[in-house]
C-alpha cells in the first residue's frame, strides 16, 4: 500500500501544480499497481471489491487529459473517498486515506517545466 499512497500523493501534487504530464504518468503507475494486484493476489478477498476504484481512476484521467483543475480536484476527492470505501468494505476502516498536505518526497519538483 505504500507504493499506492506514494503515487496517490504524487498525482495530487502534480495536478495542483498543473503538471499534467506528471499527473498522467503517476495515474498510469497507480492503475498499474491496482492491475497487478488483481492479477497476482487472486486469493485475497479484497480483490473482489477492487473494481470500484476504476471509475474514479477513469474520471480523474479524463480531468487530467482536459487539464481541468476543478474537475481534477473533484476527481481526486472521489478517488480518495473510493479508497476509503474499499477499505471499509474490507474491514480496513482504520486505514483512512486523505488528500495530502505535504509532498511524499522532498527531492521532486512538481511544477511543470
Amino acid at each position: 500500500m505504500m507504493g499506492v499512497q506514494t503515487h496517490h500523493a504524487k498525482v495530487w501534487f502534480a495536478g495542483i501544480n498543473n503538471n499534467w504530464p506528471l499527473a498522467e504518468y503517476e495515474m498510469g503507475e497507480l492503475k498499474e499497481m491496482f492491475d497487478q494486484a488483481r492479477e497476482i493476489e487472486t486469493d485475497r478477498p479484497e480483490i473482489k471489491t477492487m473494481p470500484m476504484i476504476y471509475p474514479p481512476i477513469d474520471s480523474l484521467n479524463s480531468a487530467i487529459a482536459r487539464k481541468d483543475l476543478p474537475a481534477f480536484k473533484k476527481g481526486f476527492e472521489l478517488l480518495t473517498n473510493t479508497c476509503n470505501n474499499c477499505h471499509t468494505a474490507n474491514h480496513f476502516e482504520f486505514n483512512v486515506i486523505t488528500i495530502p498536505t505535504v509532498p511524499p518526497v522532498t527531492n521532486q519538483d512538481f511544477r511543470p517545466h
